[in-house]
């Protein structure tokens, strides 16, 4: 799952094309399929949404929610794919876009009534 956080009158009307510049680079790097797109935007108010000197209005951060087993190298490609992709697609510089991965062991998730190290039937690797 990835949570997309940013104010709202900045972010609204990018929320399409964030979303599909997100997923293709989720599939390019991991391998995801077209139909494991889980994407919350969060449109927060300009008076709700503090964020570090140096930035504009346009600050966006990015919570990917995994499960771990993705290798350093994958993480770092992940990373660097999406501020590239992103400042292609919306023009949105690095500086106004923050990333973060949070991994959680397989047992820690809990999706269509089991947990992650029960499910045998992913389509999708998540060692790599």
């Amino acid at each position: 799952m990835i949570v997309i956080y940013g104010i709202g009158s900045q972010l609204k009307p990018k929320t399409s094309v964030l979303s599909n510049t997100i997923h293709r680079c989720m599939q390019q790097v991991l391998g995801l399929p077209e139909d494991k797109r889980a994407h919350r935007f969060v449109h927060l108010a300009e008076e709700d949404f503090y964020y570090p000197g140096g930035r504009s209005s346009a600050y966006t951060v990015i919570e990917i929610n995994m499960m771990a087993g993705r290798t350093v190298d994958t993480q770092k490609t992940l990373i660097k794919t999406l501020f590239r992709e992103i400042e292609r697609d919306l023009g949105l510089a690095p500086i106004d876009v923050e990333i973060v991965i949070k991994e959680q062991a397989p047992h820690q998730w809990g999706f269509r009534g089991m947990t992650g190290d029960e499910a045998r039937d992913l389509n999708y690797k998540i060692n790599v």
